[in-house]
């Protein structure tokens, strides 16, 4: 905040002396006078309102909001995100798997509660064989990848190509462009190609 100084003709800013030395001469100022850097920012009345307005529901307590954020924040902490490439099974599947490998029964015991756990191993099986045949593709030879893609892009043509048909055979196609044509006329050789992928199996 600027000082002023008062004398019998009125107020004046003193001299003040620069950063690099040099000195600023006194300045007469006019009764009433703010610097710029004291005029406080103008604010509409929407954003005065705004500012005032809470975020909170109406009627909420502030206190009983802060204690549910700190909660969600300490939640969002303890919840660990898993590494990339890690396969997260649900909650309830691990709950199982744990409490089974912390309490071994003993055979005798785990041959009389067999019939209980088939259920629970049937509900599982679908996940463990689906993770199982996603890890086997991840894990197979590059050259076997590029069989297994080829092998999907001659599925997708004769679907193209089944599409053609069908609409020329309903006339919805009348008038079929060459391409399609000759897309039509290709068929058999690329049921041909994928019966021969399929065969190297």
């Amino acid at each position: 905040m600027t000082n002023y100084l008062r004398d019998n003709e009125g107020k004046f800013i003193p001299a003040s002396q620069r950063p690099d030395g040099t000195w600023r001469k006194a300045r007469r100022v006019k009764e009433g006078y703010v610097p710029q850097e004291e005029v406080p920012l103008y604010e509409s009345k929407g954003k005065q309102f705004a500012a005032r307005k809470s975020d909170l529901p109406v009627g909420m307590c502030p206190l009983v909001a802060q204690a549910a954020k700190e909660k969600r924040d300490k939640q969002r902490k303890n919840k660990a995100n898993p590494a990339p490439g890690v396969i997260v099974l649900p909650n309830n599947q691990n709950s199982n798997s744990n409490d089974t490998s912390k309490s071994a029964p003993p055979r005798d015991a785990e041959k009389s509660t067999k019939a209980p756990n088939q259920s629970k191993q049937t509900v599982n099986e679908p996940v463990v064989e689906s993770l199982a045949h996603e890890v086997d593709e991840l894990s197979l030879d590059p050259e076997r990848q590029e069989q297994l893609k080829k092998l999907r892009k001659l599925k997708k043509k004769i679907r193209e190509i089944e599409s053609i048909e069908a609409k020329i055979k309903s006339g919805e196609l009348k008038k079929p462009e060459k391409d399609q044509l000759d897309k039509v006329k290709r068929k058999h050789e690329i049921l041909a190609e994928i019966q021969e992928l399929e065969n190297s199996k």
